[in-house]
């Protein structure tokens, strides 16, 4: 089985990493945390021979799916977000505001994922899992077969998410990170939500917040 296309770049405005994940031989994809940069992401989609299908949300904080509105305008993609989160969408101009940053116009999501919810790409699988804790209906997206996990801001390298935002909480994210996360392969690559990849046996042993002991 070939390994999937996947492409990962920073995105305005607060730096959000978004993946675009394709099947090498159907050429359909899906986007995770368009931010606010459709026109970038139209780009490389176009340029990787891609065609989206699904539109994924991590959570709804305003920096991961200002974009979602254009997106799912270009491509007619679904889009996918836990429905515990559906406050956070709801309420985009509300967190634009305060962070002094253009709103947009964003649809409501097409489609509520279910924890464990598998999609496919070709012959690979996307596993939803529900890792909540940064916001209540965060979620973690796993490629088992490319031992790969994007995980939003539940887990980054050597800390974790904000609890201290809308919904967060702390003994919520643990959990998610302990049981969720850090039960996947060691090898198993990890694209945050901002900054740079890591892995999850990397994080067991040496996460500050979280450790294995």
């Amino acid at each position: 089985m070939a390994a999937l296309i996947r492409k990962t770049f920073s995105v305005p405005p607060l730096g959000c990493n978004c993946s675009i994940i394709g099947d090498p031989v159907t050429k359909r994809a899906i986007v995770i945390d368009p931010g606010g940069a459709h026109e970038r992401i139209l780009h490389e989609v176009q340029q990787l021979g891609l065609t989206v299908s699904h539109i994924l949300h991590t959570h709804a904080h305003f920096d991961h799916f200002l974009a979602s509105g254009a997106m799912k305008q270009a491509t007619g993609a679904v889009l996918c977000l836990h429905q515990e989160d559906l406050d956070l969408w709801k309420n985009l101009d509300v967190q634009c505001r305060m962070f002094g940053v253009p709103s947009g116009s964003v649809p409501m999501p097409d489609h509520w994922l279910r924890d464990e919810e598998m999609l496919r790409l070709g012959d690979s699988a996307v596993i939803a899992l529900h890792t909540p804790g940064h916001t209540p209906g965060s979620m973690s997206f796993h490629v088992p077969g490319d031992k790969l996990v994007l995980a939003g801001d539940t887990l980054f390298r050597g800390s974790i998410g904000r609890t201290d935002l809308w919904g967060g909480d702390f003994d919520a994210i643990e959990q998610s990170i302990r049981e969720r996360l850090y039960t996947l392969d060691d090898m198993t690559v990890v694209v945050t939500g901002h900054g740079p990849e890591t892995a999850i046996g990397w994080e067991k042993e040496r996460n500050q917040f979280i450790r294995v002991a």
